[in-house]
């Protein structure tokens, strides 16, 4: 459900389930586009319900919010689209099981190519890597304002959350290349002569017709009497 039946469920002004939301309090499960591009966030009524029904909650969702959170929503702190990207890697990783590429490229998906090479610098395991890398939420045409937008959702953004991730995909690439090294290509056989191996002579003239190298030198045999018998 939307803000607007979440907060009618949890009985509180809108304004105060937004806030809640931004904290992090309550965590969004899937969002979409509106026409006007603005991100909709969508909440399990699970988990609002559950929410509601814990009394130690009851200050959060119906007392004054405290001075040093009021400051970080003044200061424009969101957890909204932080937190639907912790919940969206769980269900990548479920989805790739026990695969250990498919693993490691889930917690790729939520990292920009820049970040992805640095940790896994093989050109080889990169390229074994994005083919289990899962698409991000398609929104709107590709290349429109509207998939703009959904991607960079699916982007790390905080300096920890990008770090955390670059220790955690580390950490998956390695294992993946101890279980299932990525493949490569197989190398072409050398030449026989780059290799050192002796290459036969080819033969020669008198090799290869011994009569053709007789004949001359019968000839001048022959040449060699008769001057001799007539001086």
């Amino acid at each position: 459900m939307g803000t607007k039946e979440a907060a009618e469920l949890l009985k509180v002004p809108l304004g105060r389930f937004t806030r809640l939301a931004r904290l992090g309090a309550v965590v969004p499960v899937k969002f979409y586009l509106n026409r006007y591009r603005a991100v909709v966030w969508l909440y399990l009524a699970e988990e609002l319900q559950q929410l509601a029904a814990d009394e130690n909650n009851a200050p959060m969702l119906n007392g004054r919010t405290p001075s040093g959170l009021r400051e970080q929503l003044a200061e424009g702190l969101d957890l909204r689209s932080r937190n639907w990207r912790q919940r969206h890697l769980g269900f990548l990783r479920r989805q790739a099981g026990d695969h250990p590429w498919a693993c490691a490229a889930a917690v790729a998906s939520l990292l920009d190519a820049v970040q992805v090479a640095e940790i896994v610098p093989d050109p080889y395991e990169r390229s074994h890597l994005n083919r289990f890398r899962p698409r991000p939420p398609v929104h709107g045409a590709p290349g429109s304002a509207a998939a703009h937008l959904a991607e960079s959702l699916t982007m790390a953004e905080d300096p920890d959350e990008i770090a955390w991730l670059r220790a955690d995909l580390a950490q998956a690439v390695n294992e993946a290349r101890t279980l299932q090294p990525a493949p490569r290509p197989t190398p072409r056989p050398r030449p026989a002569q780059a290799r050192g191996q002796h290459q036969p002579t080819p033969p020669t003239a008198a090799e290869q017709n011994p009569a053709a190298c007789e004949e001359p030198e019968r000839s001048r045999g022959l040449l060699s009497r008769l001057l001799r018998r007539n001086p």
